[in-house]
């Protein structure tokens, strides 16, 4: 089993970015897939996840309405839409998969994560 991220980079406040994780294996649509970030100096923290089928998405507050996430099942890949940006986004982003409830993920009940994708956002 293997995720792997890209789409990352440098942006200024305000800009978009789309982050995509593709995802090795048939396992895909068995696990509820998300998306976690680092910031330097902060703990990984939950972003945003999405249920099995696709029809159920959640987010974290401080990105509620200005972040999508999406998934095809039939292409093993994951995204995430990110607009209007904020400086407070820059963080390494990583793709994950889990057993847990989406609409509870925490860290420690990742079951796979990808190697992380960097995203700055400048003003």
């Amino acid at each position: 089993v293997q995720l792997q991220a890209c789409g990352g980079g440098l942006v200024e406040t305000g800009g978009s970015l789309r982050l995509t994780c593709a995802a090795t294996g048939r396992w895909f649509d068995s696990y509820v897939m998300g998306w976690f970030r680092q910031a330097p100096g902060k703990e990984r923290e939950f972003v945003a996840s999405i249920n099995r089928s696709g029809g159920g998405r959640y987010y974290a507050g401080p990105v509620k309405g200005r972040f999508t996430i999406s998934r095809d099942n039939a292409e093993n890949t994951m995204w995430l839409q990110m607009n209007n940006l904020e400086r407070e986004d820059t963080a390494v982003y990583y793709c994950a998969a889990t057993t847990a409830d989406p609409r509870w993920w925490h860290t420690g009940q990742t079951e796979f994560w990808g190697q992380g994708t960097l995203v700055t956002v400048s003003s």
